[in-house]
């Protein structure tokens, strides 16, 4: 089978589709994007590794 991703462009779009397939009984996932502000804090911390700013830490000092 093929798997199809629809891009509703709001909320009616989005539980139309839902609805139409609940009724036919069509297996669908939901997937919520990252918050932004998330994403962008571990792209900082990926650039702080890359620039060499990171930190050891002893597991005895935990």
């Amino acid at each position: 089978m093929e798997t199809l991703i629809v891009h509703p462009q709001n909320k009616e779009q989005l539980d139309a589709l839902k609805a139409f397939m609940k009724a036919l009984k069509i297996s669908f996932e939901a997937e919520k994007p990252y918050d932004p502000e998330f994403v962008a804090k571990i792209q900082e911390s990926r650039r702080q590794v890359k620039r060499g700013e990171t930190r050891v830490v002893n597991i005895d000092d935990l």
